[in-house]
């Protein structure tokens, strides 16, 4: 997905500026995506991991993923991916989580005991510019309490969760989110394929 260079003086630049600012030291976000609001950290930071975990009440590996910019970057945190996970990322028209085998290169708290991790290419301006100033995948979990509602718009997460987060994105730059969670796809090392939603 090509992305027209921002301008530094644009308000969206300087807002994932400073949400990037704060996913650097170690902190955690409150964040529009292309589906739902959701917290977000740097996926190789093992400690932003666990506050995540930690303000979620849960330590579900499995209801954590990670954004990516592109195909190309996802190809740096798995490394047993088939190719024809690739081919189905590119079709792909509404948003998709891949669940890949052989995670590496984020946190380990991350990765299930199946070694594999989920990812997502948003098709959202305002997380393609913080990937392109962070330079590594950004994790995307519900903005809620395990065990309660999915929150789709900013009005509707709790306030622990407001209050837990480091920084909390203006929600001018939600763009045009499909306010529900996206479909789950998993692929095998030889290529077998599992819908999951």
């Amino acid at each position: 997905m090509r992305q027209e260079t921002i301008s530094k003086d644009s308000p969206l630049y300087r807002e994932a500026a400073e949400a990037v600012r704060i996913l650097k030291e170690g902190g955690i976000i409150l964040y529009p995506t292309d589906t739902v609001w959701g917290l977000g950290c740097d996926a190789t930071n093992r400690e932003a991991v666990d506050k995540i975990y930690k303000l979620k009440r849960s330590e579900n590996k499995k209801a954590m993923l990670v954004l990516c910019s592109s195909a190309d970057m996802v190809v740096r945190y798995v490394n047993r991916a088939p190719g024809i996970a690739f081919d189905v990322m590119s079709m792909a028209t509404t948003p998709t989580t891949f669940i890949l085998p052989g995670a590496v290169g984020v946190a380990p708290n991350l990765i299930p005991d199946e070694e594999t991790l989920g990812v997502r290419v948003p098709d959202h301006e305002f997380c393609q510019e913080m990937l392109r100033q962070l330079r590594r995948p950004i994790v995307s979990t519900s903005a809620n309490i395990s065990g309660e509602a999915t929150p789709v718009g900013l009005n509707d997460v709790a306030r622990e969760i407001v209050d837990g987060a480091d920084y909390v994105v203006n929600p001018r730059f939600e763009g045009k989110p499909t306010r529900k969670a996206s479909s789950i796809i998993a692929f095998g090392e030889g290529g077998e394929v599992k819908i999951i939603r």
